[in-house]
């Protein structure tokens, strides 16, 4: 709940600060939604489906929510970076199975874990607007570049 909060906080501040910090390389414009695509095991059904920052979406018994969606400037390598919090209600029951980063491009460096599902970021879409003069934010996870 700490991590999860702590989590919150530093999204907060990169998305909603004036100035942004400038951090290592990597992922920097910020984005409203994440691109996401689901298998679920069990049928071999394969879904592609979009998470709005704050709206969480439901695909089979997960619930998933999107904190932070970043994708780097055009002018470096294509790259996906989204904070994710995805909750497994199965059986009435609410269990937090996976709370951080994934990445586009290496989809198993961070993933999901669960016996029926299999869920990986594509890409970010809807760009927020930077305020004019902020400093470009570089990588939002510290030491991951």
């Amino acid at each position: 709940m700490i991590v999860r909060r702590a989590a919150r906080a530093v999204t907060a501040l990169l998305l909603g600060a004036g100035s942004l910090p400038a951090l290592a390389a990597g992922p920097s414009i910020p984005n409203d939604k994440a691109e996401m695509q689901g298998l679920d095991k069990v049928t071999a059904r394969v879904v592609r489906f979009e998470v709005a920052r704050g709206q969480p979406v439901q695909f089979g018994t997960l619930r998933i929510q999107l904190d932070a969606c970043f994708t780097s400037p055009p002018t470096e390598q294509p790259e996906a970076a989204a904070f994710l919090e995805i909750d497994d209600l199965d059986q009435d029951q609410e269990e937090r199975i996976f709370s951080g980063w994934m990445y586009a491009s290496s989809p198993s460096l961070h993933a999901l874990e669960h016996p029926v599902y299999d869920v990986w970021v594509i890409g970010c879409s809807a760009p927020l607007d930077v305020p004019a003069g902020a400093p470009e934010l570089s990588n939002p996870v510290p030491g991951a570049g």
